[in-house]
């Protein structure tokens, strides 16, 4: 029974972490923000803490008793929100938990970062050696949290380990909803080309890689990035999604620059009202920058193997969707 701590635990990645932490027999703790939805934990035998990774006092009694904790919790692509907003929560939140964590005498700490701190690939597919290069505040932000873990496990000895999730999908998604209604509807239209690189993990793959992560001693001051099959041009993971919805793949073609041009302009005007743009120049870059890795890394030293291939993927994703109605 030993006793973790996740972070994150009323999103996606985080939420599907607890779970099966709790599965296999783990004794789990759970940190949520008071006004955060928890109806995917109701059902688990979980211990949840209300606190904020912001506010240093609520970590000390979430930390308490803690052996190993996973911190999930970040600020994803929200484009309403400033600057500082990111960095408090991607940076000095990070900060935080794991300077508290090894204040509380917890033993390992696993970090999940992203392969976006690496931005566009011009030469893929990336590996761990590839030198940082975020193009956006939460590319930066994640980049300055994982540089902070890295750094204090050198100065201090905790036992860190940082894993870099491809795009990570499947049941309980929803930030790939658009795309797969889109599709469904026959609305979509490419932006750009579409040879675009896209590379993806399967959610339940990638859990598997935080367990081992978690488990192997070889992992302790390391970077694993963490893919599954692919990459697949966007061209490619379209036709794939319309293959699985029995849907006439869209032929249509918009050039990408007429949509930067606007998802910068609509961000500049509905940042200051903290409203959430209809779009931003960041969802455009899911069009127009190549993502392309390599998990040989944690093949490996952690002996990663994702199961679940895309077409599988999309397929579990598209039954999800249908089962609670968003398609």
């Amino acid at each position: 029974m030993e006793k973790v701590l996740v972070t994150g635990a009323s999103g996606f990645v985080g939420g599907a972490l607890a779970r099966r932490l709790a599965t296999e027999g783990f004794n789990v703790r759970v940190l949520v923000r008071p006004t955060s939805n928890i109806e995917n934990l109701r059902k688990v035998a979980v211990d949840i803490v209300a606190g904020d990774i912001r506010d240093r006092k609520s970590l000390k009694k979430a930390l308490k008793g803690i052996e190993k904790v996973f911190h999930v919790a970040a600020l994803f692509r929200r484009a309403k929100f400033p600057d500082k907003v990111f960095w408090d929560i991607n940076v000095a939140g990070t900060k935080n938990m794991i300077e508290e964590s090894f204040k509380a005498g917890a033993k390992k700490f696993i970090h999940c970062s992203t392969v976006g701190v690496l931005s566009n690939i011009s030469n893929p597919p990336a590996d761990e050696s590839f030198p940082y290069n975020p193009s956006d505040i939460y590319q930066r932000t994640k980049a300055e949290g994982e540089k902070f873990a890295l750094e204090f496990h050198r100065k201090e000895g905790l036992a860190i380990t940082v894993i870099r999730p491809a795009m990570i999908y499947g049941p309980g998604d929803l930030r790939l909803l658009k795309l797969f209604k889109a599709i469904a509807r026959r609305r979509f239209v490419m932006i750009g080309d579409g040879k675009t690189l896209a590379h993806f993990i399967y959610i339940d793959d990638l859990i598997d890689a935080f367990l081992l992560a978690s488990l192997k001693e070889k992992a302790i001051g390391q970077v694993y990035i963490i893919s599954g099959e692919g990459p697949f041009s966007l061209n490619e993971l379209t036709r794939m999604i319309a293959r699985k919805l029995k849907v006439p793949p869209s032929g249509l073609h918009l050039p990408a620059k007429p949509f930067q041009i606007i998802g910068s302009i609509c961000e500049n005007i509905c940042k200051p009202m903290n409203i959430e743009p209809p779009i931003y120049r960041r969802r455009i870059d899911f069009f127009t920058k190549n993502r392309a890795f390599t998990s040989h890394k944690a093949e490996i030293e952690l002996g990663f193997q994702p199961k679940v291939t895309m077409s599988e993927g999309i397929g579990e994703t598209i039954s999800w969707y249908k089962k609670n109605g968003y398609l």
